[in-house]
């Protein structure tokens, strides 16, 4: 006969965790996120009351039929245009006249500045 399988982990520090007992433990504590739903599996609703077991889910849903054909389906097609109306094509017209170009404004180039001397050939040139 085969022993069933004890999940004990050893921690860092030494210390024995029975994941099972820790499980069963938290089980009715509400789980982080956006599901609604405690540990075990359980719909919750306002103040995390217990509105829908787990069991009543898989219930459900194994009692739901599968593999059947819809009578209506689940996206609208698009409208089929009527066979003796041609369909509607909308047209644009191009403006195909010739385009003048700009006129291109140029900078003057600006006149040469004379150059000042320096202050030592400035005082030297009144000496003369």
């Amino acid at each position: 006969m085969a022993r069933p399988v004890k999940r004990v982990y050893r921690t860092m520090q030494g210390r024995m965790v029975d994941i099972e007992k820790l499980r069963a433990a938290n089980e009715t504590i509400p789980a982080v996120g956006n599901m609604g739903v405690n540990a075990r599996g359980d719909s919750l609703g306002p103040g995390g009351k217990i509105v829908k077991t787990k069991q009543q889910h898989m219930r459900e849903y194994y009692e739901a039929p599968k593999g059947r054909a819809m009578d209506t389906p689940k996206k609208k097609m698009a409208p089929q245009p009527q066979p003796d109306q041609p369909p509607v094509v909308q047209t644009k017209t191009l403006d195909l006249t010739p385009q003048t170009p700009k006129p291109v404004q140029t900078q003057a180039t600006p006149k040469p500045k004379p150059q000042q001397e320096s202050g030592i050939e400035e005082a030297l040139k009144d000496l003369d």
